[in-house]
């Protein structure tokens, strides 16, 4: 079901919101404009890597407090080459970050991993799907972004058949780029602010 919520996302009713992501910037970059759109909600965010990282956990939370948000962070190997994280490794620090709490709406990483492609990225939704369809995620609800890149040759952008469509305002893109370039540092032409684009998109799962 394609559900263009547009500018408001008028009916949304969720009190309690986390999303779940693999690195500090994923929460802004591919669901910014939501969090911005919604500060009537709880948020909280759970980020699996890069706790002992110097110089991104600091602003991961300068980045929560602007959201006045509430946040966790875990150490899953984030090193580079990407060594392959097993479903179990994945769901269990997705347990342990989550001690037990439960909300309204989790939000996470699609299969695809919104771009070509980011492994991490792909083993979280992995994780956190089925985790939700095995009835073990504390939710309601589950989204997962819905972005593309035609295979790397563009910019990410929305999957114009997500079922969930939302625009975003100038004031609420620019202050999304804004913590993008100048919170997370950036640079203006960067792969990261370049991903930073309206509209955000999202696919509900179904639970069996």
């Amino acid at each position: 079901m394609h559900v263009p919520w547009g500018d408001t996302l008028d009916g949304w009713e969720y009190e309690n919101c986390c999303v779940i992501v693999a690195h500090p910037d994923d929460e802004t970059i591919w669901c910014g404009g939501l969090i911005l759109t919604h500060p009537e909600s709880n948020w909280h965010v759970v980020c699996l890597c890069r706790r002992s990282d110097p110089d991104r956990a600091p602003k991961f939370r300068r980045v929560l407090d602007f959201y006045q948000a509430s946040g966790v962070m875990g150490d899953l190997d984030d090193s580079p080459g990407l060594p392959p994280l097993s479903n179990e490794a994945v769901s269990k620090c997705v347990h342990q970050l989550l001690n037990d709490h439960s909300y309204d709406l989790i939000i996470t990483h699609g299969p695809r991993g919104e771009y070509t492609r980011h492994i991490r990225h792909e083993e979280v939704s992995r994780a956190v799907t089925a985790m939700f369809c095995d009835h073990e995620l504390p939710t309601g609800d589950l989204w997962t972004f819905a972005y593309f890149d035609d295979g790397g040759t563009q910019s990410p952008h929305a999957q114009p058949n997500a079922d969930i469509i939302l625009h975003l305002d100038e004031a609420t893109l620019q202050t999304k780029r804004r913590l993008v370039t100048e919170y997370y540092g950036f640079l203006p032409e960067s792969f990261e602010a370049k991903a930073v684009t309206s509209p955000e998109a999202f696919c509900r799962i179904q639970q069996t």
